[in-house]
């Protein structure tokens, strides 16, 4: 799974979109564009992305495709509970190993993902060195950059 998140730039570069689509989709992989669930629809993506910040209800109201799918991230359970009512189909609950001011650790990580019955995604900070640790927290995904960097 692959996300295109631009924060930047206030218009998307469609064509751009559509190439990492189509490369996306030759090697079997989904591809979601973050907030902006509209456009995610209209170029037939895989679903969209709706980070933490975004609280934004309006995309309740549009048709989706039977596989379009809705990820969310959050880091407490007030943005659980935004992202439960949004809808979203997976929760990124970040950052369990990169110490910023989010950070969770193992611990408090364990106890956000008994808040919510969605499945989830650890996020933050992962490495090959701290991948073990994944372990301990029953979790079935996880996702990174400086894992694949």
């Amino acid at each position: 799974m692959f996300i295109y998140r631009n924060y930047i730039e206030k218009n998307f570069n469609k064509n751009l979109i559509l190439r990492f689509k189509n490369i996306c989709k030759k090697r079997g992989n989904k591809f979601f564009l973050a907030n902006n669930v509209k456009l995610a629809i209209n170029l037939g993506l895989d679903g969209a992305y709706i980070p933490s910040f975004n609280r934004n209800m309006s995309h309740l109201s549009y048709n989706f495709t039977k596989n379009f799918e809705i990820l969310g991230s959050c880091h407490n359970i007030r943005e659980i509970r935004i992202k439960e009512m949004q809808k979203v189909n997976k929760l990124f609950i970040s950052s369990i190993f990169k110490t910023n001011k989010n950070f969770l650790g193992i611990n408090k990580f364990k106890k956000l993902m008994n808040f919510t019955k969605k499945e989830v995604v650890a996020l933050g900070g992962i490495s090959k060195k701290n991948l073990q640790k994944l372990k301990l927290l029953k979790c079935r995904e996880f996702a990174g950059i400086s894992y694949f960097e």
